[in-house]
């Protein structure tokens, strides 16, 4: 340990030469620097303070750390510690027991100095942060700028993309900053995360889309968020649906109304119930949550939702789950009109706010429809945009909905029916390009 005042003439002596704004360094000044010397090679900030070099003054603190000195050697031009009045002895500290004695004025002083200055010292703790509003907005608005994206760039180089938000946030969180900051990280974190879920199931792995989920669902709890929380729950049903799991898919689904404000998410959670119990073969319930999904589709104006793509819903997008609803209930002209109704939506939208993979999924519905009507003609005339897809758009569920055409084509169509013969090879042709791509890629 220094003695009293030992730093403080080191200090002075050392900073003789060196003039701020016209004076010698004040005890901030050097705590400043200090401070600003540790963020340029550690990249770390340090409650590091004017009441801390004031204790070092007074000798009421031990010999700081290692980088506070070599900060302070840093900023004070000085080559070793004891030119600063630490000599570290490396000796077995020797203890002794210190008798007490009659306080006196000094000692009363240095009590109540001592304890002021470590209430400076958390202060100065508890108002550091390692990242601040505009960081915390910057990453919201690039979370924004994905799920915008999706669908609409290749789905790999915007999930590289996505993974390295998450751990920005990741490492911001396992840092220091206000509860208020931690919540808004925690919800950047969880709508990273809830991203990389939906994508790993058009990648076709729902399997991991669950373990993603279950760490958004983490963040939107300690962000205690309700739109977050509603939009994990309608992920983690798509990740159940494309399972072929409709009672977890429902469940999820169920829960989820119960965060969704009404509007966009309760849209879409409602109509994902009704698919998910239809699928389930659940009739009644199936049509009481149609009912629901039908009001909401009433009272939504406009979306309005924090993100685009995946995580809004429009009455064309929800059309098309009530379509399928209804074609897995056996309502099959029932399902034809509402996915009519829907395309007809998706086709009346700008190009900017159109969700082509929903409307594909919705043309895929049409097809179903055309098929189990035993009108092939319209089936192949419906299933062509669809077959024209991209290959870096051609996600599994939009794969294994073309498979599900085919099957019924098999189990419907007569076998001599040319129409039906090129309607199946068709999608034999798209499939085998789909693996090439794949494999090439």
């Amino acid at each position: 340990m220094p003695e009293p005042n030992s730093l403080l003439r080191a200090v002075r002596e050392a900073t003789a030469s060196r003039q701020v704004a016209g004076a010698r360094m004040s005890r901030r000044e050097l705590a400043e620097a200090a401070c600003a010397w540790l963020w340029e090679t550690t990249r770390k900030r340090y409650p590091l303070d004017a009441h801390y070099i004031a204790r070092i003054e007074r000798g009421a603190v031990g010999v700081p750390s290692d980088h506070y000195r070599a900060a302070l050697r840093a900023v004070l031009g000085v080559a070793s510690d004891a030119d600063i009045g630490f000599a570290v002895n490396n000796a077995a500290p020797v203890h002794t027991v210190v008798m007490p004695h009659p306080a006196s004025a000094n000692t009363v002083e240095e009590v109540l100095m001592s304890a002021a200055d470590e209430s400076a010292e958390f202060l100065a703790w508890a108002e550091s942060t390692n990242v601040g509003e505009m960081t915390i907005e910057q990453m919201h608005a690039e979370v924004r700028r994905i799920a915008q994206s999706y669908l609409k760039a290749p789905t790999l180089p915007l999930f590289a993309r996505t993974k390295a938000l998450r751990d920005r946030a990741f490492t911001l969180l396992s840092g220091h900053q206000a509860p208020q900051l931690s919540r808004e990280l925690y919800a950047a974190a969880g709508w990273s995360l809830t991203v990389l879920a939906w994508m790993s199931v058009d990648l076709g792995r729902p399997d991991a889309a669950e373990d993603h989920a279950r760490a958004a669902w983490l963040c939107a709890e300690r962000a205690d968020y309700n739109p977050l929380r509603a939009w994990v729950r309608a992920t983690q049903h798509t990740a159940a649906l494309w399972q072929d799991d409709y009672i977890a898919a429902a469940n999820y689904a169920a829960d989820g109304l119960r965060y969704a404000a009404i509007g966009s998410a309760e849209l879409y959670l409602a109509s994902a119930l009704a698919l998910d119990l239809a699928r389930a073969g659940d009739e009644d319930r199936a049509r009481q949550a149609l009912q629901r999904a039908q009001d909401a589709a009433n009272r939504v104006v406009r979306a309005e939702d924090e993100l685009t793509g995946p995580f809004t819903c429009t009455v064309g997008r929800a059309g098309s789950l009530w379509a399928d609803a209804h074609l897995a209930l056996g309502n099959t002209e029932e399902a034809l009109s509402y996915a009519d109704r829907a395309v007809a939506t998706f086709e009346a939208t700008p190009a900017a706010l159109r969700n082509f993979g929903s409307e594909r999924m919705t043309r895929l519905v049409q097809v179903k429809a055309h098929v189990v009507r035993g009108d092939m003609g319209a089936a192949e005339h419906t299933l062509g945009p669809v077959l024209e897809t991209a290959p870096q758009h051609r996600v599994r569920p939009l794969l294994h909905r073309i498979a599900e055409v085919d099957v019924i084509a098999a189990q419907t169509a007569k076998p001599r029916d040319p129409i039906a013969r090129r309607v199946r090879g068709s999608i034999a042709e798209f499939q085998r390009e789909t693996v090439i791509k794949e494999l090439s890629a």
